[in-house]
């Protein structure tokens, strides 16, 4: 290949045609055959992924730019919010959304060290770790079997006059019951973080409009690591319709500055050297002025570019991920006396991350995951299954201080012993959902 006498735009063009040659060629080609492993989650993308990836490398940009703007905006659409923020990572989207509930700028309502916040012990660490490391406290109430989440009839039990939000996430795409943590949520004027890390795509219905996942709270976040509902390799999204908010999500995403003016573009507002802040000098230069404590948790463009490439396919990941969980469900209906099989939220319609199942008296858990992995099916955990007992907590359960648990958490421990989870990813066939529920029903004598 020469570019001899050739504009740029046609050399882009030119090596833009031959990575899609090359992606449709050697990518995607292997079909799965009986004996080949059922990963629980998987990539699924094509040349339009791989080609946008490689035009944001040939612009070398490198940092958020026009792509990342340009799913900032698909994004946003798509949910039906105003604002959305791409960040680096699901965990890094937890962590803007909960430190921006401790802005300065929300007065009275700003979460402060020592306040508490109602959560859940079986789910991902990220959702909880943020509260821990500002020295808030995590107040954990149960779950419930077969939905697998937050109990909301402990809600009222977990309040205190310390208590100020409600953050947890929803479990393997299955919403949990949005309307009664809303409403609790406003009755006492608590702030609302739905992790949405695991429920892209998850609608739940109040008062006879359907909404999406994550937008019925205050700040919802998500995660675009490989496994999840799509992806840009890393990369998360944190996202609301409030304008405060998001002015202290992007605040704090982008150093802690005060300056709105994204990567390479100076003084959208005209003022950067005519304004006082703080205690600077008159005329200080805005772009570094600070209003927060932040980070730099901006996500590159090159993850931006796949997402771009993601977010159009994603409509159809979603439908798939509700075929395979239904065709598994029905090919798993004979052993429910063996097996508590996973029941949507009502009024939601998941778009399901996986499918998880609580062995009954009498199966044991090990023995059928040693067979199903042994047969080339992956299996998970519910994450930490719960994570008050897992090391990290070992110097807060000696003390006795930093969280708070409200009742037993017994159905959090069934979990935790009896629960584990195969996957349903839009890129698995019917063959595979099919040697999947054989393994299953064979692992349990069936």
């Amino acid at each position: 290949m020469h570019f001899n006498g050739k504009s740029e735009s046609e050399a882009r063009a030119e090596i833009l045609s031959l990575v899609k040659e090359y992606c449709d060629s050697y990518h995607n080609q292997k079909k799965w055959r009986e004996g080949d492993r059922i990963s629980y989650a998987s990539r699924v993308y094509d040349s339009e992924e791989m080609t946008n990836l490689v035009d944001s490398s040939l612009e070398f940009w490198l940092t958020s730019g026009r792509y990342t703007e340009e799913f900032e905006s698909a994004f946003a659409a798509y949910l039906g919010v105003r604002y959305c923020s791409l960040v680096n990572s699901g965990s890094s989207a937890n962590l803007l959304a909960f430190m921006a509930l401790t802005s300065p700028l929300l007065g009275e309502r700003a979460v402060r060290r020592g306040d508490e916040v109602i959560t859940v012990a079986a789910g991902f660490p990220t959702t909880v770790t943020p509260i821990l490391q500002f020295g808030a406290v995590p107040v954990f109430v149960d779950v419930t079997i077969p939905q697998y989440n937050i109990d909301v009839t402990q809600l009222e039990k977990a309040l205190s006059p310390r208590t100020r939000a409600v953050m947890v996430a929803h479990t393997l795409g299955n919403p949990f019951d949005l309307r009664a943590v809303r409403e609790f949520c406003n009755r006492y004027d608590l702030w609302m973080i739905e992790d949405n890390c695991d429920a892209l795509g998850s609608e739940y219905e109040i008062d006879g409009k359907r909404y999406f996942t994550g937008t019925i709270g205050d700040i919802g976040t998500s995660s675009f690591y490989p496994p999840h509902h799509m992806t840009m390799g890393e990369g998360g999204a944190v996202y609301t319709k409030d304008a405060l908010l998001h002015k202290i999500i992007r605040s704090l995403r982008d150093w802690g500055r005060d300056c709105v003016c994204p990567s390479g573009r100076d003084n959208l507002c005209g003022h950067r050297f005519d304004r006082q802040y703080g205690e600077l000098p008159l005329g200080y230069d805005h772009k570094y002025v600070y209003s927060h404590f932040g980070y730099n948790l901006k996500a590159t463009d090159l993850q931006a570019a796949v997402g771009c490439a993601q977010i159009k396919k994603f409509p159809g990941f979603v439908a798939r991920r509700r075929h395979n969980f239904a065709r598994l469900r029905a090919a798993l209906e004979p052993v429910a006396d063996k097996l508590i099989l996973p029941e949507a939220a009502p009024h939601s319609a998941p778009s399901w991350f996986g499918f998880l199942m609580t062995c009954r008296e009498g199966v044991s858990r090990d023995a059928l995951i040693g067979f199903l992995e042994s047969h080339g099916v992956q299996t998970r955990m519910l994450f930490a299954g719960n994570l008050i007992k897992h090391p990290c907590f070992d110097s807060l359960r000696r003390s006795g201080t930093g969280y708070r648990v409200v009742g037993d958490l017994s159905v959090t421990d069934e979990i935790m012993d009896k629960t584990f989870w195969v996957g349903v990813y839009p890129g698995m066939t019917d063959e595979m959902i099919d040697y999947m529920a054989r393994i299953i029903r064979e692992g349990l004598n069936v």
